[in-house]
């Protein structure tokens, strides 16, 4: 469902933001991109969304070239940035309504926007309050609740955990947990090792913008993320300059 062959960004100033990424995420799965600031993981969901153009390689979504056909591409998968995109002088309800029409859906109603909120987790209070009003957790839920609308069967998800509170957070990775459940394919960026273990069905490392380790979730159950990441990070876990998936 989502898949990178290759995939590499070299910026004009000559420096490598991504080296050769292979990865493949699968309906009901999520894959979690660690690393450090600068390791390469927004620069990997920037070329998924055609925000950028690869060096070499390419990134799909569904089987389809993101560089070949960008619009046949978005219309499976949904975005999600870390600060979320939304107008804050409008309800929850408008901003649903005017992102929905936006991508091309005029068959939601309202009812549709207030179980998607619901099953997101939030308060019913909420759903005709100005998105000024929100706190940073309430709008990760509503962009997750505009994911669901658009029924996009694939997720990027740039950070959605990161500045939460201990609650939202909590429930914003049981939300995500139930959207894999729905068979929806995840790919999100994190810095953050609890969150990795909590979520990830498998865990990338990036380092430098290579991939240097692949991990199940099986395998993890025999191995501490924390002693494998930071080996990694401080250059004792085998990587010289070659990326290995493992």
């Amino acid at each position: 469902m989502i898949e990178a062959i290759g995939l590499s960004k070299r910026y004009s100033d000559g420096s490598l933001a991504l080296d050769a990424l292979d990865l493949e995420v699968r309906a009901g799965e999520i894959y979690c991109l660690l690393g450090a600031n600068g390791a390469g993981k927004t620069t990997t969901l920037n070329l998924f969304m055609n925000f950028t153009r690869p060096t070499a390689g390419k990134a799909l979504i569904n089987g389809i070239d993101v560089l070949l056909d960008p619009r046949a591409a978005k219309r499976h998968v949904a975005f999600l940035m870390e600060s979320v995109a939304l107008y804050s002088g409008l309800t929850a309800f408008q901003n649903l309504d005017f992102f929905a029409r936006l991508g091309g859906r005029f068959d939601q109603s309202k009812d549709d926007y207030a179980m998607a909120m619901r099953q997101v987790g939030l308060p019913e209070r909420s759903f005709d309050l100005r998105v000024r009003k929100f706190s940073k957790g309430m709008r990760q839920k509503l962009g997750i609740a505009m994911a669901m609308i658009k029924e996009a069967p694939a997720l990027l998800l740039d950070e959605p955990l990161s500045s939460l509170d201990p609650q939202a957070a909590a429930e914003l990775v049981e939300t995500l947990l139930m959207l894999r459940d729905e068979g929806r394919a995840i790919l999100l960026t994190t810095h953050d090792l609890f969150h990795a273990k909590q979520l990830a069905d498998t865990v990338g490392i990036l380092k430098e913008g290579r991939k240097v380790l692949t991990r199940s979730r099986e395998e993890l159950r025999a191995e501490r993320l924390e002693t494998l990441y930071l080996d990694y990070m401080r250059g004792r876990g085998g990587w010289g300059g070659t990326a290995a998936s493992l």
